[in-house]
């Protein structure tokens, strides 16, 4: 089994070294990770370059900041080009626990997608205030009740897709670009019969670098529910 780890990145060179290297030291087999810079003007290039030497790395080099759903795209893309049979999604900054990914592998034997959810029982946000979690709690319910979803967090960046769900996706018809990439995937994921496992996960805010959370990815994850709704009734005509 080939494993491959897509991590977008866009001035994290403080984190994508040490993560990197806590990734590789899972031992886990023919494991292999695709960063994917958005042009970092920080240097995080060079730094997944410098240790590219140590380990099973691809790196993608993209000119301009184009996004987080269309550098998990070409992530995706890469991987299938290179066989692997379990694909995942990963945030560059330490939110998500590399020591977790075992348990998201595990989760694949029962599963097509297995999710590292903050939204069900043991899963937990550490370092947002109560604002913001508000804001998170509510637009989920938003979500889940106008899209029909079963699962509890629909824009956890945490996951692990085995190869035959992202084949089965057209992913060039993908077009959402923040955050709200997340709710599409999981929303075609989901229509497609699909089966999804929720694991817990603990997930720790930043302590290094900036938010890329901006207005323009909220609105866009709002807009993309009505889309999405629309293709939902679409489908069922």
């Amino acid at each position: 089994m080939k494993t491959f780890i897509v991590i977008p990145t866009y001035n994290e060179k403080d984190n994508i070294g040490p993560l990197l290297t806590a990734i590789f030291n899972l031992k886990i087999p023919n494991l292999s990770v695709i960063v994917v810079d958005d042009n970092s003007p920080d240097g995080t290039a060079d730094e997944a370059q410098k240790i590219s030497g140590q380990y099973p790395i691809h790196l993608i080099k993209r000119k301009t900041k184009a996004g987080l759903g269309s550098a998990y795209v070409a992530g995706f893309k890469k991987a299938l080009s290179l066989d692997a049979d379990i694909i995942f999604e990963m945030d560059a900054d330490f939110s998500h626990n590399p020591q977790d990914i075992p348990r998201l592998i595990e989760a694949l034997n029962t599963a097509d997608l297995a999710i590292g959810s903050r939204k069900i029982n043991h899963g937990q946000i550490v370092g947002w205030g109560w604002w913001r979690q508000f804001m998170s709690n509510g637009a989920m319910r938003f979500g889940r009740f106008f899209l029909g979803l079963k699962t509890h967090d629909i824009t956890a960046g945490f996951r692990a897709f085995k190869r035959n769900v992202l084949l089965a996706l057209n992913l060039d018809k993908i077009k959402s670009n923040g955050y709200a990439f997340q709710e599409e995937i999981l929303f075609l994921t989901e229509k497609k019969g699909f089966k999804i496992k929720e694991v817990p996960v603990v997930f720790v805010d930043r302590q290094k670098g900036r938010s890329k959370l901006s207005k323009k990815d909220i609105i866009e994850f709002f807009l993309t529910i009505f889309k999405l709704r629309f293709v939902r009734r679409m489908l069922q005509l």
